[in-house]
């Protein structure tokens, strides 16, 4: 047979490896997420949640794949959390970069997540999605509770709910805390394991760095195998909640809905890209592409937590940041920078007492931008879990809680659009700090060839095969 001649195993696809690759496969991740989206939303809509096929809803299917894909996420959250803070702060080592490092990161998060809430109160004066032609809009919303009498108990309130969330930082048992996902205490005992490893005689010390840095390699090559089912995951957890809500469940509380995605638009599209052009340096274009699987990850499982081996890999991988600044920044980020959080908690809280008829003055909405900022530093990166938070800022300014029944039936929606959110101010944030220890290798493009070099180039005979 002739060496021109086609066979079929010639018309394969193969990978580098030699292995036969499908080729919906040789599609980059976030293009495979964004078709398992689509044919996600498709899905749902046909199914519903009375859809059998042999006696099995589809809307179970759904789940369990969903389920399956977010378990394999959360599983290497703990042991990945722990071994990057570790190997970072071992990393770092004296104790003036820790604490410049440190302070940078703080300082960032502290900013963009204020930010992030002054947009989002903005918004909600703007628009008063709780007022249909300028009244309250509570009756109509189902809402029972007196608002004259709610006026009264506005006064003299405080944000004292809130002590409980730096108490967590020092939990009286570390694995009980890593058991039930109490990320702030976890990463609060990594930094100072990860700090004292440097205080150690070397021999110990060199000995405990290098195991450290051997389980964050294994966490990474785990988190790759997982990565590539992500697109079959991703299509679970999304078909079971459009299949689950449908389109009716706007009814109510379409314009609240609304607002709250103008707002998050506004500081994922305006916001952080200033953020990343001014401070960082970067095209935020080239910083959406490097960070777009971590964002399809990060809106189809509403979890900043299980999203966060995703982000890491995206922002070393792809926006070059080096592992000493991701290590520190990333897994913080991911417990006490919640931007889309922050924000989402502000307009709910506005949006309640805006239904109720009740005016609040400027003091009054500075103690919900302060106890949202706080509250958000302590929120679990699970879904849903920014319902708690709001609880506490309604107490702070008393409203009766049943105003959270207002927003259940969109939570869901908008809580996956405010993880991607979480996630991609946490990477802006990664790229800026790098930026400002001096790092030049960030998203760096390659110089173009000077044309005298691309003619030589052209011109140099090619080696025969």
């Amino acid at each position: 047979m002739s060496r021109h001649a086609t066979s079929p195993e010639r018309r394969t696809t193969h990978s580098p490896s030699g292995r036969r690759v499908i080729p919906f496969l040789k599609l980059k991740l976030h293009w495979q997420i964004l078709i398992a989206l689509a044919l996600a939303a498709l899905a749902g809509l046909a199914a519903g949640v009375d859809a059998q096929v042999f006696g099995v809803k589809w809307i179970d299917v759904y789940r369990f794949l969903g389920t399956l894909f977010l378990n394999a996420l959360k599983m290497l959250i703990v042991p990945l959390v722990t071994a990057s803070i570790i190997t970072g702060m071992a990393g770092i080592g004296r104790l003036g970069g820790i604490g410049r490092l440190g302070a940078k990161t703080v300082g960032y998060y502290l900013g963009t997540s204020l930010i992030a809430i002054l947009i989002g109160l903005v918004t909600v004066n703007l628009i008063a999605p709780g007022q249909r032609e300028g009244a309250a809009a509570g009756e109509a919303l189902g809402l029972t509770a007196d608002a004259a009498g709610l006026t009264e108990s506005l006064e003299g309130r405080g944000a004292g709910e809130v002590v409980d969330v730096f108490l967590r930082m020092v939990p009286p048992n570390i694995v009980a805390a890593a058991a039930e996902g109490q990320m702030l205490g976890l990463i609060f005992f990594s930094l100072l394991f990860g700090f004292f490893i440097t205080r150690l005689p070397a021999r110990g010390g060199r000995s405990l760095k290098d195991f450290w840095q051997g389980v964050f390699d294994v966490m990474m090559r785990i988190t790759d195998l997982i990565m590539r089912f992500a697109p079959l995951g991703v299509f679970g957890l999304v078909a079971e909640v459009v299949a689950r809500t449908g389109p009716e469940v706007f009814e109510r509380v379409g314009l609240f809905f609304v607002t709250v995605l103008l707002a998050l638009a506004l500081h994922l599209l305006v916001a952080l890209p200033l953020i990343l052009r001014l401070l960082g340096r970067v095209n935020p274009r080239r910083h959406y592409r490097a960070m777009a699987p971590a964002l399809l990850t990060a809106f189809s499982t509403s979890s900043s937590s299980a999203t966060l081996p995703v982000t890491m890999e995206c922002v070393e991988k792809n926006a070059k940041v080096s592992n000493r600044v991701t290590s520190f920044v990333l897994p913080l980020g991911a417990t006490v920078n919640m931007d889309g959080t922050a924000l989402y908690e502000c307009v709910a809280a506005m949006f309640i007492a805006q239904a109720y008829g009740i005016e609040l003055s400027a003091a009054q909405q500075f103690i919900i931008v302060f106890v949202a900022l706080l509250t958000s530093i302590g929120v679990a990166g699970i879904p849903s879990a920014s319902l708690v938070a709001i609880v506490v800022i309604l107490g702070a300014i008393g409203l009766p809680a049943e105003g959270i029944g207002l927003i259940m039936a969109v939570d869901r929606l908008l809580d996956m659009a405010r993880t991607a959110v979480n996630v991609f101010s946490d990477s802006c944030g990664a790229v800026v700090i790098a930026r400002s220890e001096g790092e030049t290798g960030v998203l760096a493009e390659p110089a173009p060839a000077r044309p005298a070099v691309r003619r030589a180039r052209a011109a140099r005979p090619r080696r025969a095969r």
